[in-house]
């Protein structure tokens, strides 16, 4: 049976990164938590991750991030770059279906399996399975409104779970300012 979950949306608006996921947890056509948080603050707070995919590989990859992030201190696109280049090399890791999203005061990331380290040029990105339909939702809410980032990633995350089944409205937010 194949593990499906998530829908995590990051915006940078305004001077603030934020980053948010859904809690449902898939397997099958079953959902069998509605309540996982998907979230994860490292580096003493200064990144913040969100993760898709089986939930065993996220934690294996964010543990592995983790480390990179040590050996690379402040210098989270180089962690990244570190990570994607093992992820694509190790024949253990090149198995792992998960991907990453990663924010700190300067960048947003996305890491996949595929060695890609991609920084959006708007400073929104979407994983999982509802993150197309959380990425247009987010882009007509940062060019239309003048709600905060945490907040058009509350309702773009809320607009993704009418439309996505494996997308929740249980949602998680956390957020940062931005560096100058």
């Amino acid at each position: 049976m194949k593990t499906r979950s998530t829908t995590i949306l990051t915006v940078r608006h305004q001077g603030v990164v934020a980053i948010g996921g859904d809690g449902q947890v898939t397997v099958g056509s079953s959902i069998v938590k509605a309540d996982s948080t998907k979230i994860r603050r490292l580096a003493d707070g200064k990144v913040i991750t969100g993760f898709a995919g089986s939930a065993a590989d996220a934690f294996a990859l964010l543990e592995r991030f983790e480390g990179k992030l040590k050996d690379y201190p402040g210098n989270v696109p180089r962690a990244a770059t570190e990570l994607a280049k093992e992820w694509r090399t190790d024949r253990a890791l090149r198995r792992l279906e998960a991907m990453m999203a990663v924010v700190d005061g300067k960048h947003t990331l996305l890491l996949s399996g595929n060695g890609d380290v991609i920084q959006p040029t708007d400073g929104v990105l979407g994983i999982g399975s509802g993150g197309n339909y959380a990425v247009a939702a987010a882009r007509a809410l940062v060019a239309h409104s003048s709600l905060s980032a945490a907040e058009i990633v509350r309702t773009a995350l809320s607009i993704a779970a009418e439309i996505d089944v494996y997308t929740n409205n249980n949602i998680v937010v956390e957020e940062m300012a931005c560096a100058s």
